[in-house]
């Protein structure tokens, strides 16, 4: 029997990303999607403030976590999953797609020989349309490259957390630009998405609130046909593509890309430490 998720949502100020704990209940199975793990560029530390958040929701509620997902390598913010992983048990999975972010950017680091691209660092790699499970839900993972070529949502009934396809409808999608990234890709995602039926809720990973909203992460796919500034119904492929790439050729690259992607392709756990026991990131300099 499936059964309608919970949601809650726990949304990190300093990098605007929305953590997801998906249970039936008290007591019940739950996934994690798309944990933070804090980490300050000017000094190189992290720290586990955001995690503990999860740890704490998860303990309250009697949760067991079977899974702790992650819908792509992020660029903006570091993994929690190896230290929720460790406090609270379950497997970390990704979509197999993964493999083609690793080649990717094992050559723009030059990550050491011994770095696999398998996507063996993750518990478990995700197929598209492939179902599993955590108590009473059912999940199901959706492709949705473009943002990266190995971007997935994942699908628990009449909820669907999208990761960086879409963001809420007055802020619209996510650039394209980055190693792998594709507009036409990611346009065809959002009709995926837009394609499911119009109640359902659609979960961001991000939400930049523009002009002083509120900070808000959950919407429908009718509100983003209706409204969405980048993909409302109407809008073709060869606009949205003219448009996308437009604007990313104008954005900053984002401020933790470099540590975050080469931690995220290895599942969110550190490089290896070095001879004298430290770990340390790569910056390559006037490459990127």
């Amino acid at each position: 029997m499936t059964v309608s998720p919970q949601v809650e949502g726990l949304f990190d100020p300093a990098t605007f990303t929305v953590t997801y704990v998906v249970h039936t209940g008290c007591g019940s199975e739950c996934v994690v999607i798309d944990s933070v793990l804090d980490y300050d560029p000017k000094s190189g530390r992290t720290r586990t403030t955001s995690a503990d958040r999860v740890v704490e929701f998860v303990s309250r509620n009697a949760l067991k976590v079977k899974w702790i997902l992650e819908t792509h390598a992020h660029a903006d913010h570091l993994s929690a999953a190896p230290y929720l992983r460790s406090k609270l048990g379950g497997q970390i999975a990704i979509g197999d797609h993964i493999t083609e972010v690793q080649g990717k950017f094992k050559a723009i680091f030059n990550l050491e020989p011994e770095f696999r691209l398998d996507g063996s660092q993750f518990d478990v790699l995700l197929k598209e349309d492939e179902e599993f499970t955590a108590g009473d839900l059912v999940g199901k993972v959706l492709f949705v490259p473009g943002h990266t070529p190995a971007c997935v949502a994942y699908q628990f009934e009449d909820a669907v957390f999208v990761g960086d396809t879409l963001f809420m409808p007055d802020v619209g999608t996510a650039r394209c630009d980055f190693p792998g990234g594709d507009a036409r890709a990611l346009y065809a995602s959002t009709r995926k998405i837009l394609s499911l039926p119009d109640d359902t809720r659609l979960f961001m990973c991000h939400d930049y609130p523009p002009n002083g909203r509120p900070v808000r992460f959950e919407t429908t796919v009718a509100e983003q046909k209706a409204h969405n500034i980048h993909v409302s119904e109407g809008i073709s492929e060869d606009e949205f593509v003219a448009m996308r790439t437009k604007r990313d050729a104008t954005l900053d690259m984002p401020v933790l890309m470099l540590p975050a992607v080469q931690i995220n392709i290895r599942a969110g756990n550190l490089p290896p430490v070095e001879a004298n026991g430290v770990a340390y990131a790569k910056i390559p300099l006037n490459l990127l």
